[in-house]
């Protein structure tokens, strides 16, 4: 067995998984604190989540063959070379937790984790070309081409989320203007919504509902549409370089397949900003959900 950990923009989930990819134990802890560098915060919430597993017998740790971890950014040898969305920078995760668990630890960038996940186990079984987006606090993701994952020497890389698709556009937390996920992320989506309808508490599930209950607003309209034509344009770029079978959206973004993903596909259908207009890739919805991170990083 294996214990697979994704950490996220607002949270950490952390489960056990057995050699089939099921999750035969899952727990998730919301940080306690937002601070600017979130280094201490993500490092005590999984030391946190691993003492509570084991001192309620959840798991012994000589059981365990690995710790993964799926994060969120720049990720080589163990160490977390920068996350923006998170404000760190040269976090050497691996080593604190070598110290704490006496345990083989290994990091991979979250989208990849999860990309693995899907290509195994869900919506790209499949399929040998293809492209896994992660759209929630930012925008990240992974391809397959024959059936073997693009992975850099040196980096994590495939960082699509900072590819500039708006010159001299939004100011992006890399320090870029006019990244992709300033424009596709699923957090720059709830805020806009947040801030034009002054729903300043609202939580993901109530800004689903309010979109749901308010179809016929035009002002919201307007913002869905936009959205979908920037997500369209950066899908689109990637889609020219790589030519996919087919595409898997995970992250969020998932959670709202009924609103998005009808849009979307007649976005793409316009064929507009496809170089082959031929044969448009399958758009499909990640199956495992929020368990991908998990579960992929159980597999690294």
């Amino acid at each position: 067995m294996n214990i697979g950990i994704d950490v996220g923009g607002s949270h950490i989930g952390l489960g056990i998984v057995d050699n089939d990819g099921k999750i035969i134990f899952k727990q998730e802890k919301d940080y306690l604190t937002q601070e600017k560098d979130m280094s201490d915060v993500v490092m005590n919430t999984i030391n946190t989540l691993i003492n509570e597993i084991t001192a309620r017998g959840s798991i012994d740790l000589k059981n365990i063959e690995n710790i993964g971890i799926a994060f969120p950014g720049t990720v080589s040898n163990g160490v977390v070379v920068k996350a923006e969305n998170l404000g760190i920078q040269n976090l050497k995760i691996a080593d604190f937790l070598t110290k704490n668990f006496n345990c083989n630890i290994k990091l991979e960038n979250d989208a990849k984790c999860a990309a693995m996940a899907e290509n195994k186990y869900g919506s790209l079984k499949n399929y040998d070309d293809a492209l896994f987006l992660i759209i929630g606090t930012g925008v990240g993701g992974a391809a397959f081409l024959n059936g073997q994952l693009l992975k850099p020497k040196r980096y994590s890389g495939f960082e699509v989320g900072h590819m500039v698709i708006e010159k001299d556009g939004i100011r992006c937390n890399c320090g870029r203007n006019g990244c992709f996920e300033s424009y596709a992320s699923m957090k720059r989506l709830k805020e806009k919504i947040k801030n034009e309808f002054n729903l300043p508490n609202s939580d993901g599930k109530q800004i689903r509902e309010f979109i749901l209950n308010n179809k016929e607003n035009e002002k919201l309209s307007l913002i869905l549409k936009n959205y979908i034509e920037y997500l369209n344009i950066g899908i689109c770029n990637l889609i020219n370089i790589l030519e996919p079978e087919a595409i898997s959206i995970g992250g969020s973004f998932a959670h709202y397949k009924e609103i998005f993903l009808e849009r979307l596909e007649k976005k793409m259908s316009e064929k507009v900003e496809l170089y082959n207009k031929e044969n448009v890739p399958k758009i499909l919805i990640a199956e495992l959900k929020n368990d991908a991170g998990i579960i992929g990083a159980s597999m690294i």
